[in-house]
């Protein structure tokens, strides 16, 4: 058997604790590894990741399969490259995803990095989706997950073709019913333990308070307008508000209105009803291409522009500068830029990149 070894990033969680069992079954010679990304009282919050009840918890499933188990401080890495971004995003009135820049900057950067100066061949995770080499055109290819109720793609698609290359998922073909059972079978502490949804600085879904408290800063009032620029009201402040946003306005127009725009030079927020809030198409620039090195014609996909939402089908094109132009068949709601763009073809994922505008 191929000598093989792999630090697996351990959350504490059922689902990295289980792949780094899957992992020792395959005769990997294996580490496990959690990261310490944040202090203070929030990542303690139930249903948060990275608390020290999570540290415990990922130690004790080591200690049950006999692997080391590390504790890394990457605190400085994500205040840098997760925190301080999402505040610079809001503040230029997009729309973040912290989950992504936490897979590219440090599960599958930082992390691997820390992988090979120990020695170790691959990083592996807990994360459910497929990595298939294609030998044709000897690329690596990122795939849904067999439980496609669970499928991470969305957040994966910016991993690129050095990354898959040393990146294992060994839950990519199961079910999450399949990975509890295999935690209960071998007695893991978090068989039962509820899957993390907030996000760890911000479990209490408060944008708004948390970067006051993280800048310092009062982000002051300011005018909503209507779709024709009259004033119609005062906000609590830009950045408390997102695109397609309708509980909370905190004003009463006479019928549903929605946030259609923002300008944060200004400080203004747009209001409009429902159908303002479609459009045909976007633009998006930091691509991550999978099948091809890039995109050198138009594609007919599906595509997804935020992780619930069902797949919608489209054409694909390439523009200057690395950017590249979604049209839609039908048209989408709520288009917002700073989020993530993901294509598929099938089980395949075409490529996925940054949202910069809508295309109205």
């Amino acid at each position: 058997m191929e000598d093989k070894s792999a630090l697996i990033g351990m959350s504490g969680g059922v689902d990295s604790s289980v792949a780094a069992f899957l992992l020792c079954q395959a005769g990997y010679r294996c580490i496990g590894a959690t990261m310490r990304l944040y202090d203070g009282s929030a990542p303690d919050a139930e249903g948060s990741c990275c608390s020290l009840d999570d540290v415990e918890d990922a130690r004790s499933v080591a200690r049950r399969l006999g692997i080391p188990h590390y504790v890394f401080n990457f605190k400085e890495d994500f205040r840098k490259q997760v925190i301080d971004r999402f505040v610079s995003c809001y503040e230029r009135g997009e729309t973040p995803n912290p989950c992504i820049d936490c897979n590219r900057c440090l599960k599958f950067d930082r992390l691997l990095r820390r992988a090979l100066e120990l020695g170790c061949d691959y990083v592996a995770s807990g994360h459910y989706a497929r990595i298939r080499f294609d030998a044709a055109s000897g690329r690596y290819l990122l795939c849904r997950a067999a439980d496609s109720a669970k499928d991470q793609t969305y957040f994966l698609a910016c991993l690129d073709q050095y990354q898959l290359s040393r990146i294992r998922f060994p839950l990519g073909a199961l079910t999450k019913e399949e990975v509890r059972t295999i935690a209960r079978e071998n007695g893991f502490i978090n068989a039962r333990k509820r899957d993390s949804q907030d996000i760890c600085f911000v479990p209490d879904g408060d944008y708004a308070a948390f970067l006051a408290r993280y800048t310092g800063k009062s982000y002051p009032e300011g005018d909503f307008l209507d779709l024709s620029g009259n004033k119609v009201g005062r906000h609590r402040g830009a950045v408390r508000y997102t695109l397609g946003q309708r509980k909370g306005l905190g004003i009463a127009l006479g019928e549903p209105v929605y946030v259609c725009g923002k300008d944060m030079a200004a400080n203004t927020v747009t209001l409009g009803p429902n159908e303002a809030l479609f459009s045909r198409g976007l633009r998006a620039n930091s691509w991550n291409w999978y099948p091809f090195p890039a995109l050198a014609e138009p594609v007919s996909v599906t595509v997804k522009i935020r992780h619930s939402q069902s797949e919608q089908a489209a054409t694909v094109y390439p523009e200057a500068e690395g950017f590249a132009r979604v049209e839609f068949q039908t048209p989408q709601r709520a288009v917002t830029p700073g989020q993530a763009v993901v294509l598929y073809q099938g089980e395949l994922v075409i490529g996925g990149g940054t949202i910069t505008e809508a295309i109205p």
